[in-house]
């Protein structure tokens, strides 16, 4: 005899399947502006964040239901998904006569865009010239307000890389000379 108050298998898997995917959805709204405001400040570049954005949470779906801390897993995510893109494309990079086309939206021309609304558009362009690996760091840190040890745990790396990094990383910002002509002001 079968208990009607049991689902079955399949309806069991269904039903929390259901639950993960509205779970998951709540999670994308709340979170997905401030995750593709991280991933532009990545990536320099709002359509290479945005499908950054896109693969990490797909990613995270596949994973959904064993992740204790969804916003950590999923930068996590998005950190080594930049990195790898990174890498991937640096091997493949050949130089040009051409210049590339220039960026179209950049958050710093808009002032009602995060993170330049608070006058910090050079900053950021700076932060931008940043390698891959130092504008990871200081965006991380300082961006994201993230310790030292969490920051080296998304990198894959020893806390004293992430301060090396973080120094020098601050120091070709103070050298930059668009940070410079905005000190002498």
């Amino acid at each position: 005899m079968v208990d009607a108050s049991v689902p079955s298998t399949g309806s069991y898997r269904r039903h929390v399947k259901l639950a993960d995917r509205a779970i998951f959805q709540d999670f994308v709204v709340a979170r997905s502006d401030r995750l593709l405001r991280t991933a532009y400040l990545l990536t320099r570049d709002w359509g290479v964040a945005e499908d950054l954005l896109q693969e990490s949470l797909a990613k995270a779906w596949f994973a959904w239901p064993g992740i204790d801390e969804p916003e950590a897993y999923v930068r996590k995510v998005l950190v080594t998904t930049y990195t790898s893109w990174w890498r991937r494309r640096w091997r493949r990079e050949l130089p040009s006569d051409d210049l590339p086309e220039t960026v179209r939206h950049d958050p710093a021309d808009d002032p009602a865009g995060d993170p330049a609304a608070d006058g910090r558009a050079d900053l950021w362009r700076a932060v931008g010239r940043l390698p891959a690996r130092q504008r990871a760091v200081i965006v991380l840190r300082f961006y994201e307000d993230l310790p030292v040890s969490e920051v080296a745990g998304l990198l894959g790396c020893q806390e004293g890389t992430v301060k090396s990094q973080t120094a020098k990383a601050l120091a070709k910002l103070r050298q930059d000379e668009a940070m410079v002509k905005e000190l002498r002001r």
